[in-house]
């Protein structure tokens, strides 16, 4: 069957249309073939034939074109993320995944380097299935990767497996093989070009067949490494700027914090520094400091005495020396006491505030001289600039007291002329003598215990510096008089005997030395307080005397030696003391109890004599004897007591009564 010769001109615009309808190449070829089954001429063929090359040829350059849109399309939309960059590992993703797009690879994959292991390792994989591949880390120079990193250059292999350009390794071969990658293709990710670029990591295609890859599948893939090369220093740089940032805040929080404290330092120094210009004293800036740091506050001396105390802690601010805690009859105390003077030592040796046993110790300080502590309590949590205006309150603090203590001694050599003139000739001018006390603030018509206080060696200089510091607060006085310090004191609760104590203990801590301390009084007036003064220095002889140097007593508990050392004047109150409560049931019940006592002792303790000489029965001797046992007490009949008993029972007999 012949077939009846076509036009050429319907062939070439067959070839229009496969190109206007985007045909592959292989239904181009088909025309020519279709012209010669239908008979065309060998010219006709010809011409059809050129037409289908040409045709070919502007399929070839429509394809490259439409690639290298969708190159630049995939660029174009990798910027645009980069612009809009908010999650890193997004960002690398995409571009993975448009590079194994774009060159059509079975998969691909990105590494970046690891500073602190030294080597690099997969940080975004597209397509992969193995996990052995996804977890690879290689070293530099291992591998194709290793040889990218370490040379900067692009590098593909057709079949890795057999290439010998690279390093292999068991690791690596083993992680590819189970992957089953053949083609590999990988571009180095730089910052900054030249020989000046830093490799930051990787990008690789690779396909599961052997594949040999175009110079311009090269250069796109190394464009979209340029793109996650910028998405990861953009990123770093926004982790930079938002650190400093951060740092920044925290900067400007700080230096915010910093200008607070300093303003409220500023205030507080103020308020603390009017307040001692307005003559406020230790308690006031002690309660303003408690205001301030919203604590406790007490302030304590030298020797751990507390002076005075705002809140629940700090114990009794000691207004009289003879009631203070920290005497020699509180073992509490005087432990206390001890705990806060070693805390003040070791806040002068660290020149700032301590934190002891839940509180904070401040030493408060003259030169190198403890002048006491300020301690704060219920603030564990005091901070940098609470913590610097405690410290700052108690020098305020220390000014304070160093001027009250040179007030105080200025004052007290003034009253102390006052005292030698009143032990020296207290009938020369009575009157005149307490309107010069009440010139001074001393009233001597009140009454006041008096102490006589003495000490041996180096220390007797600093006995009467230790007095001022002594009665400092207390509203005492004291003066140097015939080798002894006076004391006068108000009696604040405690008699001669306990204050003598007390200041015994408190003096002998102040000079480093035992102070014998002897206790008189109350005495109201001239005359009767000159008499004091002479019964404390008899008393202060016999203690010496008996051995008890460094000791505080009173005229009164040395018994007997007291009536003896007393110009004995005080003799019905020795019996009274003594025999007092017997004295007392004999009155009310008409019993003869002292006369049983004194029968009692002339007869040796024997009751058989003693119911004799009393015409009683011996029941009636025990029962009175156990009556005088319930009212002095289980120990009447020890030597000492017994001793005392019979002295008075004789002066109680003399007297007639």
């Amino acid at each position: 069957m012949s077939h009846t010769p076509q036009s050429p001109a319907r062939h070439l615009r067959r070839l229009l249309e496969l190109l206007a309808a985007g045909a592959p190449a292989e239904e181009l070829g088909t025309v020519a073939a279709e012209a010669r089954r239908n008979g065309a001429t060998a010219e006709d063929l010809a011409e059809v034939e050129q037409a289908t090359e040409a045709a070919l040829r502007v399929h070839s350059t429509l394809r490259q074109h439409r690639r290298r849109e969708a190159e630049l399309t995939a660029l174009f939309d990798t910027a645009g993320d980069l612009a809009a960059l908010r999650d890193l590992d997004a960002v690398l993703r995409s571009i993975v995944r448009r590079a194994r797009m774009l060159l059509g690879t079975d998969t691909a994959y990105l590494t970046l380097p690891d500073e602190e292991a030294g080597d690099t390792f997969m940080r975004v994989t597209d397509g992969s299935v193995s996990e052995l591949f996804q977890n690879l880390r290689l070293q530099l120079g291992e591998g194709l990767g290793g040889l990218v990193a370490q040379t900067a250059r692009p590098y593909a292999t057709p079949d890795y497996r057999t290439d010998d350009r690279f390093l292999h390794t068991g690791s690596i071969d083993a992680g590819v093989l189970d992957e089953g990658l053949v083609a590999i293709l990988g571009v180095p990710l730089l910052l900054g070009s030249g020989s000046g670029g830093q490799v930051i990591g990787a990008l690789f295609a690779a396909d599961r067949t052997p594949r040999t890859f175009a110079p311009d599948e090269v250069a796109l893939l190394c464009s979209l490494a340029d793109h996650a090369a910028i998405a990861i220093d953009t990123a770093k740089a926004m982790a930079d700027a938002r650190i400093a940032l951060a740092e920044l805040a925290e900067a400007n929080a700080v230096i915010g914090e910093h200008s607070a404290a300093i303003q409220r330092a500023e205030e507080s120094h103020d308020r603390l520094t009017d307040l001692v210009l307005r003559g406020g004293d230790v308690a006031d800036v002690a309660d303003a400091v408690a205001g301030l740091l919203k604590g406790d506050v007490a302030v304590h001396d030298g020797s751990g005495r507390p002076l005075t105390a705002v809140g629940a802690h700090g114990g009794a601010a000691s207004g009289d020396p003879g009631g203070a805690p920290g005497g020699g009859e509180d073992g509490a105390g005087a432990a206390e006491a001890a705990d806060l003077v070693a805390a003040a030592k070791s806040s002068r040796a660290a020149a700032r505030a301590v934190f002891r046993d839940g509180r904070w110790v401040c030493a408060m300080l003259a030169g190198q001289e403890l002048l006491g502590c300020l301690v704060l309590y219920g603030r564990p949590d005091l901070d940098g600039p609470d913590q610097r205006l405690f410290e700052r309150s108690s020098v305020v603090t220390s000014l304070l007291l160093l001027l009250r203590r040179s007030v105080a001694e200025t004052e007290n050599r003034v009253r102390g002329d006052l005292i030698t003139d009143l032990l020296t000739a207290p009938d020369r001018d009575p009157a005149g003598l307490v309107a010069r006390g009440r010139r001074l603030g001393f009233d001597l018509d009140r009454p006041h215990i008096l102490l006589a206080a003495r000490t041996g060696g180096e220390a007797r200089d600093r006995l009467a510096d230790a007095a001022v510091q002594y009665l400092f607060g207390g509203g005492g006085v004291s003066a140097e008089h015939e080798g002894a310090v006076v004391l006068l004191l108000p009696p604040g609760g405690a008699g001669p005997g306990k204050a003598a104590r007390l200041a015994a203990g408190q003096l002998g801590q102040l000079v480093g030395s035992p102070v014998t301390v002897a206790g008189a009084g109350p005495a109201a007036g001239p005359r009767a307080i000159a008499d004091a003064h002479t019964e404390g220095v008899r008393c202060l002889r016999a203690l010496r005397v008996l051995g008890r140097a460094g000791q505080g007593a009173s005229v009164a508990e040395l018994g007997f030696l007291g009536v003896l050392l007393g110009d004995h004047h005080d003799v019905d109150g020795f019996v009274t003391t003594t025999l007092g409560p017997l004295l007392e049931y004999d009155a009310q019940r008409g019993t003869q109890l002292v006369r049983t006592l004194r029968a009692y002792f002339d007869c040796g303790g024997s009751l058989t004599r003693a119911k004799e000489d009393l015409h009683v029965h011996v029941n009636t001797v025990v029962q009175r004897l156990d009556r005088v046992q319930a009212l002095l007490g289980p120990g009447w009949n020890t030597p000492e007591q017994a001793l005392e008993l019979q002295l008075a029972l004789r002066l109680h007999l003399l007297s007639g009564a």
